[in-house]
């Protein structure tokens, strides 16, 4: 049974300022980034423009470059003949385009002793603009929700991962978090982290006047944005119950609902195709629906 990580949302900006990472000490355990907002990442959801794209393997085993551009700066994407899916998906993308890619992330390390990080998408398809803006708000979203946590945190030092659970952090943001502060040598910069928001919902909201102050006045959510339920407006529980019924409906020989379908049958319902993974991988990490490859996912019985 193949439970993937959840695919976190991080901008550009907080991606590449990662400096930590807790590699895997045994065989087929995940390894993780740690950005500075304290997400511990093994998959990531990103959308922006495509906007440079190159095979630097042959014809006969094609290996992709690429670099997809948010409104905070650059991710580097590979993919190589190990995400047969993502291969093939890459040879319909014509630059510039906007996408949504879920991959893992990777890092090196540059002779100048940086860590940079990159994504090998499992899956990259080309969107429209209305998707990339869905995926702006909910990045802003979560990125808005990492600084409060990170706040409390900090109003607490001797605060630890239980303290952070019990005071409402989900555990995986915390133990992202306390192992931010205890081994990173500066604490994040706020400022930045809220001019990628502000950033965003300038973008979303032209007509509207938005500033949202310095680090001491985050404590209450911006009255720009709606900060709870999806991004479509529907609630979270009743997507959760469409998405299992599909999933039931569809799975008509045992092997799981195929993908395409369900995103197709999703999209009549009103839930995007960002809503589906997201919801998808709230129903994984509930142990309610597994994937038993790329292609289906299949209710737990």
């Amino acid at each position: 049974m193949n439970m993937r990580e959840t695919a976190w949302r991080v901008s550009a900006a907080e991606l590449n300022a990662s400096t930590l990472e807790i590699r895997a000490t045994e065989e087929k355990m995940p390894s993780y980034v740690v950005t500075p907002l304290g997400a511990k990442v093994n998959r990531v959801l990103i959308s922006g423009v495509l906007t440079e794209i190159d095979n630097i393997g042959t014809d006969e085993e094609p290996m992709w470059r690429g670099k997809i551009v948010d409104l905070s700066g650059s991710f580097y994407i590979n993919v190589g003949r190990f995400q047969t899916d993502a291969v093939a998906e890459m040879t319909t993308l014509k630059e510039p385009c906007f996408v949504a890619a879920v991959g893992r992330v990777r890092t090196y390390t540059g002779d100048n002793g940086r860590m940079y990080v990159s994504v090998r998408p499992e899956h990259i398809v080309e969107v429209d603009e209305k998707t990339r803006n869905e995926w702006l708000l909910e990045t802003a979203k979560s990125t808005w929700g990492r600084l409060n946590d990170m706040k409390k945190a900090l109003s607490d030092p001797s605060m630890k991962v239980d303290g952070l659970v019990k005071a409402g952090v989900n555990p995986a943001q915390a133990e992202g978090i306390v192992y931010a502060l205890e081994n990173s040598e500066e604490l994040p910069d706020s400022m930045k982290y809220l001019g990628v928001i502000q950033g965003a919902l300038k973008h979303l909201l032209p007509d509207r006047s938005i500033d949202l102050g310095i680090p001491e006045e985050i404590s209450d959510e911006p009255d720009e944005i709606e900060m709870d339920g999806p991004a479509g407006g529907s609630n979270g529980a009743d997507i959760e119950d469409t998405i299992l019924n599909l999933i039931r409906e569809l799975d008509v020989d045992g092997r799981g609902a195929p993908r395409e379908e369900l995103e197709r049958r999703a999209e009549t319902e009103g839930i995007s195709g960002l809503e589906l993974e997201e919801v998808s991988n709230i129903l994984m990490d509930k142990g309610l629906i597994y994937e038993p490859n790329l292609r289906y996912l299949k209710l737990i019985d």
